[in-house]
Protein backbone atom coordinates (compact mmCIF):
# COMPACT_ATOMS: atom_id res chain seq x y z
CA UNK A 1 0.00 0.00 0.00
CA UNK A 2 1.08 3.49 -0.79
CA UNK A 3 0.92 5.68 2.15
CA UNK A 4 2.69 9.20 2.80
CA UNK A 5 3.61 10.62 6.31
CA UNK A 6 3.19 15.17 6.60
CA UNK A 7 4.92 16.37 9.62
CA UNK A 8 3.52 19.52 9.21
CA UNK A 9 4.45 22.20 11.41
CA UNK A 10 2.49 25.57 12.15
CA UNK A 11 3.54 29.17 13.57
CA UNK A 12 0.29 28.66 16.77
CA UNK A 13 1.55 27.28 19.58
CA UNK A 14 -0.14 29.46 22.17
CA UNK A 15 -3.96 29.59 21.06
CA UNK A 16 -5.33 26.06 21.58
CA UNK A 17 -8.34 26.48 19.94
CA UNK A 18 -6.67 27.95 16.47
CA UNK A 19 -4.66 24.52 16.65
CA UNK A 20 -8.11 22.59 17.38
CA UNK A 21 -9.58 23.98 14.17
CA UNK A 22 -6.60 22.37 12.31
CA UNK A 23 -6.79 19.02 13.80
CA UNK A 24 -10.26 19.45 12.94
CA UNK A 25 -9.66 19.92 9.25
CA UNK A 26 -7.27 17.08 9.07
CA UNK A 27 -9.42 14.86 10.70
CA UNK A 28 -12.15 15.54 8.60
CA UNK A 29 -10.94 13.62 5.48
CA UNK A 30 -11.90 10.05 5.33
CA UNK A 31 -8.58 8.15 5.31
CA UNK A 32 -6.03 11.16 6.74
CA UNK A 33 -5.24 10.30 10.51
CA UNK A 34 -3.66 12.35 12.87
CA UNK A 35 -1.11 10.22 14.46
CA UNK A 36 0.62 13.53 17.06
CA UNK A 37 -0.03 16.20 17.85
CA UNK A 38 2.49 18.45 19.88
CA UNK A 39 2.47 22.54 21.02
CA UNK A 40 4.79 24.37 22.42
CA UNK A 41 4.29 28.05 23.63
CA UNK A 42 7.63 29.34 23.80
CA UNK A 43 8.20 28.45 20.42
CA UNK A 44 4.82 29.29 19.51
CA UNK A 45 4.59 26.44 17.23
CA UNK A 46 2.73 22.98 16.69
CA UNK A 47 3.32 19.97 14.33
CA UNK A 48 0.49 18.40 13.04
CA UNK A 49 1.76 14.58 12.29
CA UNK A 50 -0.42 12.80 9.43
CA UNK A 51 -0.67 9.93 7.65
CA UNK A 52 -2.69 8.27 4.73
CA UNK A 53 -3.28 7.60 1.28
CA UNK A 54 -1.62 10.51 -0.98
CA UNK A 55 -4.73 11.74 -1.88
CA UNK A 56 -6.25 12.04 1.44
CA UNK A 57 -3.32 13.74 2.97
CA UNK A 58 -3.18 15.96 0.25
CA UNK A 59 -6.78 17.29 0.57
CA UNK A 60 -5.99 17.40 4.53
CA UNK A 61 -2.80 19.46 4.44
CA UNK A 62 -4.56 22.10 1.70
CA UNK A 63 -7.79 22.31 4.50
CA UNK A 64 -5.62 22.79 7.45
CA UNK A 65 -3.68 25.47 5.09
CA UNK A 66 -6.64 27.50 4.69
CA UNK A 67 -7.00 27.60 8.62
CA UNK A 68 -3.85 28.40 8.96
CA UNK A 69 -4.02 31.07 6.59
CA UNK A 70 -7.36 32.67 7.71
CA UNK A 71 -5.89 32.00 11.52
CA UNK A 72 -2.25 32.84 11.52
CA UNK A 73 -0.76 36.86 11.59
CA UNK A 74 2.86 36.42 10.99
CA UNK A 75 3.10 40.29 11.26
CA UNK A 76 1.67 39.67 15.03
CA UNK A 77 4.04 36.30 15.73
CA UNK A 78 6.72 35.89 18.10
CA UNK A 79 8.73 32.75 18.94
CA UNK A 80 11.88 30.92 19.31
CA UNK A 81 11.65 28.50 16.67
CA UNK A 82 13.18 29.99 13.25
CA UNK A 83 9.68 30.55 11.03
CA UNK A 84 8.97 31.40 7.77
CA UNK A 85 5.88 31.53 7.62
CA UNK A 86 2.10 30.55 9.24
CA UNK A 87 2.31 27.08 7.53
CA UNK A 88 6.20 26.91 8.01
CA UNK A 89 7.10 23.74 6.63
CA UNK A 90 5.01 20.86 4.93
CA UNK A 91 7.24 17.76 4.60
CA UNK A 92 5.85 14.87 2.48
CA UNK A 93 7.60 11.71 3.80
CA UNK A 94 6.83 8.49 1.71
CA UNK A 95 5.93 4.89 3.49
CA UNK A 96 5.18 1.69 2.84
CA UNK A 97 5.39 0.62 -1.11
CA UNK A 98 5.61 4.51 -1.67
CA UNK A 99 8.63 5.78 -3.45
CA UNK A 100 11.12 9.25 -2.89
CA UNK A 101 10.51 10.14 -6.54
CA UNK A 102 6.26 9.37 -5.59
CA UNK A 103 6.87 11.88 -2.44
CA UNK A 104 8.57 14.55 -5.06
CA UNK A 105 6.21 14.56 -6.98
CA UNK A 106 3.24 14.97 -4.67
CA UNK A 107 5.13 17.48 -3.10
CA UNK A 108 5.41 19.49 -6.06
CA UNK A 109 2.16 19.48 -6.74
CA UNK A 110 0.60 20.42 -3.41
CA UNK A 111 2.96 23.41 -3.45
CA UNK A 112 1.63 24.97 -6.84
CA UNK A 113 -1.66 23.89 -5.45
CA UNK A 114 -1.46 26.28 -2.08
CA UNK A 115 -0.07 28.86 -4.19
CA UNK A 116 -2.51 29.10 -6.54
CA UNK A 117 -5.22 28.85 -4.00
CA UNK A 118 -4.13 31.15 -1.67
CA UNK A 119 -1.61 33.24 -2.64
CA UNK A 120 1.41 32.04 -0.91
CA UNK A 121 5.26 31.83 -1.98
CA UNK A 122 6.53 28.39 -2.12
CA UNK A 123 10.01 27.24 -1.66
CA UNK A 124 10.45 23.74 -2.26
CA UNK A 125 13.26 22.16 -0.40
CA UNK A 126 14.88 18.48 0.47
CA UNK A 127 14.21 16.02 -2.13
CA UNK A 128 11.39 17.92 -3.74
CA UNK A 129 14.46 21.21 -4.21
CA UNK A 130 15.00 22.23 -8.18
CA UNK A 131 17.96 24.06 -6.80
CA UNK A 132 20.99 22.72 -4.95
CA UNK A 133 21.24 25.85 -2.45
CA UNK A 134 17.18 25.38 -1.17
CA UNK A 135 18.13 21.45 -0.11
CA UNK A 136 18.51 22.45 3.41
CA UNK A 137 15.32 24.04 5.16
CA UNK A 138 17.92 26.10 6.76
CA UNK A 139 19.19 27.71 3.82
CA UNK A 140 15.56 28.22 2.67
CA UNK A 141 14.83 30.01 6.36
CA UNK A 142 17.59 32.03 6.17
CA UNK A 143 16.60 35.08 7.55
CA UNK A 144 13.55 34.34 8.72
CA UNK A 145 10.21 35.56 8.24
CA UNK A 146 11.51 38.75 9.13
CA UNK A 147 14.75 38.73 6.73
CA UNK A 148 12.53 37.01 3.91
CA UNK A 149 10.05 39.60 3.89
CA UNK A 150 12.22 41.98 2.17
CA UNK A 151 14.75 39.77 0.44
CA UNK A 152 12.27 37.63 -1.45
CA UNK A 153 12.21 39.71 -4.92
CA UNK A 154 16.00 39.42 -4.84
CA UNK A 155 17.60 37.31 -7.53
CA UNK A 156 17.94 33.87 -6.15
CA UNK A 157 15.25 34.20 -3.40
CA UNK A 158 12.08 33.96 -5.87
CA UNK A 159 9.99 31.39 -4.63
CA UNK A 160 9.58 28.57 -6.85
CA UNK A 161 5.65 28.69 -7.04
CA UNK A 162 3.58 32.02 -6.05
CA UNK A 163 4.08 35.60 -5.92
CA UNK A 164 8.10 37.40 -5.57
CA UNK A 165 5.85 38.78 -2.51
CA UNK A 166 5.40 37.47 0.78
CA UNK A 167 1.35 36.94 1.79
CA UNK A 168 0.35 40.01 3.93
CA UNK A 169 -0.24 37.91 6.70
CA UNK A 170 0.64 34.35 5.99
CA UNK A 171 3.85 34.82 5.03
CA UNK A 172 5.78 31.88 2.94
CA UNK A 173 5.65 28.13 2.99
CA UNK A 174 8.16 25.40 2.81
CA UNK A 175 6.98 22.15 0.81
CA UNK A 176 9.77 18.99 0.30
CA UNK A 177 10.19 15.74 0.15
CA UNK A 178 12.34 13.75 2.88
CA UNK A 179 12.76 10.65 4.57
CA UNK A 180 11.50 9.83 7.95
CA UNK A 181 13.21 11.86 10.62
CA UNK A 182 13.87 10.58 14.06
CA UNK A 183 14.03 13.29 16.60
CA UNK A 184 15.72 12.02 19.29
CA UNK A 185 17.58 12.88 22.78
CA UNK A 186 20.06 11.81 24.76
CA UNK A 187 20.04 12.55 28.35
CA UNK A 188 23.94 12.35 29.97
CA UNK A 189 24.62 11.74 33.34
CA UNK A 190 26.05 14.61 34.02
CA UNK A 191 24.83 18.23 34.33
CA UNK A 192 27.93 19.18 32.37
CA UNK A 193 26.25 21.66 29.16
CA UNK A 194 29.68 22.00 27.44
CA UNK A 195 30.42 18.23 27.44
CA UNK A 196 26.87 17.68 25.58
CA UNK A 197 27.96 20.78 23.48
CA UNK A 198 31.48 18.84 22.22
CA UNK A 199 29.82 15.95 21.74
CA UNK A 200 27.02 17.06 19.74
CA UNK A 201 29.62 18.67 17.66
CA UNK A 202 31.87 15.78 16.94
CA UNK A 203 28.71 13.46 16.13
CA UNK A 204 27.14 15.69 13.91
CA UNK A 205 27.81 14.98 10.01
CA UNK A 206 28.73 18.99 9.85
CA UNK A 207 31.12 18.30 12.21
CA UNK A 208 33.09 15.21 10.59
CA UNK A 209 30.92 12.83 12.24
CA UNK A 210 27.99 10.61 11.25
CA UNK A 211 25.77 11.00 8.11
CA UNK A 212 22.67 12.15 7.90
CA UNK A 213 22.62 13.27 12.10
CA UNK A 214 22.22 16.84 12.86
CA UNK A 215 22.79 17.13 16.68
CA UNK A 216 23.56 20.16 19.66
CA UNK A 217 23.99 20.28 23.54
CA UNK A 218 21.62 21.45 25.67
CA UNK A 219 20.62 22.00 29.10
CA UNK A 220 17.31 19.90 30.79
CA UNK A 221 16.27 22.17 33.68
CA UNK A 222 13.48 19.30 34.39
CA UNK A 223 15.57 16.50 34.10
CA UNK A 224 18.99 18.17 35.52
CA UNK A 225 20.99 17.08 33.07
CA UNK A 226 23.33 17.76 29.84
CA UNK A 227 21.44 16.43 26.86
CA UNK A 228 22.71 15.72 23.17
CA UNK A 229 19.75 16.72 21.03
CA UNK A 230 19.60 14.76 17.09
CA UNK A 231 17.70 14.85 14.12
CA UNK A 232 18.46 11.49 12.60
CA UNK A 233 17.89 12.26 9.15
CA UNK A 234 18.13 8.60 7.79
CA UNK A 235 18.14 5.92 9.98
CA UNK A 236 18.83 3.35 6.93
CA UNK A 237 21.94 5.40 6.82
CA UNK A 238 22.99 5.73 10.28
CA UNK A 239 21.10 3.56 12.48
CA UNK A 240 19.58 4.52 16.14
CA UNK A 241 22.31 1.86 17.78
CA UNK A 242 25.09 3.35 16.20
CA UNK A 243 24.36 6.75 17.27
CA UNK A 244 23.53 5.54 20.40
CA UNK A 245 27.25 3.81 20.84
CA UNK A 246 28.89 6.89 19.41
CA UNK A 247 27.87 9.36 21.91
CA UNK A 248 28.31 6.41 24.48
CA UNK A 249 32.22 6.27 23.93
CA UNK A 250 32.20 9.86 23.42
CA UNK A 251 31.02 10.71 26.64
CA UNK A 252 33.21 7.43 28.22
CA UNK A 253 36.51 9.89 27.17
CA UNK A 254 35.33 12.36 29.79
CA UNK A 255 33.88 9.78 32.25
CA UNK A 256 30.44 10.21 31.73
CA UNK A 257 27.93 7.46 31.08
CA UNK A 258 24.43 7.59 29.58
CA UNK A 259 21.29 8.16 31.70
CA UNK A 260 18.29 7.31 28.71
CA UNK A 261 17.61 8.50 25.52
CA UNK A 262 13.78 10.19 24.97
CA UNK A 263 11.68 10.40 21.63
CA UNK A 264 10.33 13.12 20.67
CA UNK A 265 7.10 11.73 18.33
CA UNK A 266 7.18 9.04 16.51
CA UNK A 267 9.64 6.38 14.94
CA UNK A 268 9.07 3.89 12.55
CA UNK A 269 8.93 -0.17 12.76
CA UNK A 270 12.21 -0.89 10.80
CA UNK A 271 14.50 1.66 12.74
CA UNK A 272 13.56 -0.58 16.17
CA UNK A 273 13.43 -3.65 14.54
CA UNK A 274 17.33 -2.54 13.63
CA UNK A 275 18.17 -2.01 17.17
CA UNK A 276 16.79 -4.92 18.55
CA UNK A 277 18.99 -7.15 15.90
CA UNK A 278 21.68 -5.29 16.78
CA UNK A 279 21.08 -5.98 20.24
CA UNK A 280 20.91 -9.77 19.35
CA UNK A 281 17.10 -10.54 19.54
CA UNK A 282 16.09 -13.02 17.25
CA UNK A 283 13.44 -12.78 15.01
CA UNK A 284 11.65 -15.50 16.28
CA UNK A 285 10.77 -13.32 19.20
CA UNK A 286 7.75 -11.70 19.00
CA UNK A 287 7.21 -8.33 17.99
CA UNK A 288 6.18 -6.83 21.74
CA UNK A 289 9.29 -8.35 23.04
CA UNK A 290 11.85 -7.07 20.15
CA UNK A 291 10.16 -4.03 20.72
CA UNK A 292 10.39 -3.96 24.23
CA UNK A 293 14.17 -5.55 23.92
CA UNK A 294 15.30 -2.58 21.61
CA UNK A 295 13.61 -0.31 23.56
CA UNK A 296 15.57 -1.52 26.69
CA UNK A 297 18.90 -1.53 24.55
CA UNK A 298 19.33 2.25 23.92
CA UNK A 299 17.48 3.11 27.98
CA UNK A 300 14.51 4.43 25.61
CA UNK A 301 12.01 6.19 28.55
CA UNK A 302 8.61 5.76 28.77
CA UNK A 303 8.76 3.61 25.44
CA UNK A 304 5.13 2.49 24.04
CA UNK A 305 4.07 0.56 21.36
CA UNK A 306 2.37 4.26 20.66
CA UNK A 307 6.06 5.70 19.66
CA UNK A 308 5.92 3.30 16.18
CA UNK A 309 4.25 4.89 13.33
CA UNK A 310 3.15 1.23 11.73
CA UNK A 311 1.36 0.83 14.98
CA UNK A 312 0.03 4.11 15.73
CA UNK A 313 -1.63 4.34 12.23
CA UNK A 314 -2.88 0.96 12.82
CA UNK A 315 -4.41 2.10 15.80
CA UNK A 316 -5.61 5.06 13.85
CA UNK A 317 -7.33 3.26 11.41
CA UNK A 318 -9.12 0.82 13.89
CA UNK A 319 -10.38 3.74 15.62
CA UNK A 320 -11.72 5.82 12.47
CA UNK A 321 -9.89 8.56 13.70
Amino acid sequence: MKLVEVVSNFSEGRRREVVDRLAAAVVSVPGAYLLDRTSDPDHNRSVLTLAGAPEAAFEAMDRAVGVAVDEIDMERHTGEHPRIGAVDVVPFVPLGDMAMAEAVELARAFGSRVAEHYGLPVYLYAAAATRPERVRLADVRRGQYEGLKSAIGEPGRQPDFGPARMHPTAGAVAVGARPFLIAWNINLDSADVELAKRIARRVRESGGGLPRVQANGFWIEERRRAQVSMNLLDFSVTPIWRVWETVAAEAAQDGVTLAESELVGLAPLASFLDVAAHAGVPDSRTLADRLAAAATSIRLRDFSPDMILELRLEAARAGGR
